[in-house]
Parts: structure tokens; C-alpha cells; sequence
């Protein structure tokens, strides 16, 4: 007779900042649930992260489709963290190069070739 184990380990773990990584590895779970919302497989995924384990990402999108509510806060908190910390960094490191002096050299070299 088959057994059933008593309960399933997800494998998530929060690292010291509190970042969720998945399956002992450097992939985050923001990343797991952003490829599965893009509609790839679990073994898509594990194919761009060859670190992560197939029965692992399995795991992972069925706690994420058990828990989507919980997952979907975590991930904006997240991202609400990562886009301060890059308005932060921004701040006291000002770029020395802009995306708009990029443009004006883009736009430059095109009307000297004649493109324009």
C-alpha cells in the first residue's frame, strides 16, 4: 500500500533580510510565481533556473494557489521595498549619464547619418 507522508514540506525559506527563497537556492519566490503567471511550466522554470528542483516548483505553485492572497501581499511589499531602496539610491548617487542625454546622442547620430 502506497504511504502518505504525515505533511509536505514547502520549501521556502526567508533569508536574513526576509526575502523567500525557494528550494535552498538564490531564486526568489517573486520570480517562481512571476514565470507561473506568465503561463511557463514548472519544468520551463526549472530549465531557466536549472538550481531549483521540479518537484520543488510543484510545491511552490501549489502553495502560492493555496495561499494567493498572502503571496500576492508579501510580493508587493516587496516591490514597494525594492522601488524605495532604488529611489533612495537614485538619491544619493544621481546618475552621471541619463536616459535623456542617451536619447539626445541617439537622436544626433541618427540626423548625422541621415537617417532622421
Amino acid at each position: 500500500m502506497l504511504e502518505f507522508p504525515a505533511a509536505v514540506d514547502v520549501p521556502l525559506k526567508a533569508d536574513m533580510y526576509g526575502t523567500i527563497r525557494v528550494g535552498g537556492t538564490r531564486v526568489t519566490l517573486e520570480v517562481v510565481v512571476a514565470d507561473f503567471h506568465r503561463g511557463a511550466t514548472p519544468e520551463e522554470i526549472v530549465h531557466d533556473f536549472p538550481t531549483l528542483k521540479v518537484a520543488d516548483v510543484y510545491h511552490v505553485i501549489g502553495y502560492y494557489l493555496a495561499n494567493r492572497a498572502e503571496v500576492d501581499a508579501y510580493i508587493q511589499r516587496q516591490d514597494e521595498e525594492g522601488e524605495r531602496i532604488r529611489r533612495e539610491w537614485e538619491a544619493t548617487h544621481p546618475p552621471t549619464l541619463t536616459k535623456a542625454m542617451l536619447l539626445a546622442r541617439l537622436e544626433a547620430k541618427r540626423k548625422q547619418s541621415g537617417e532622421a
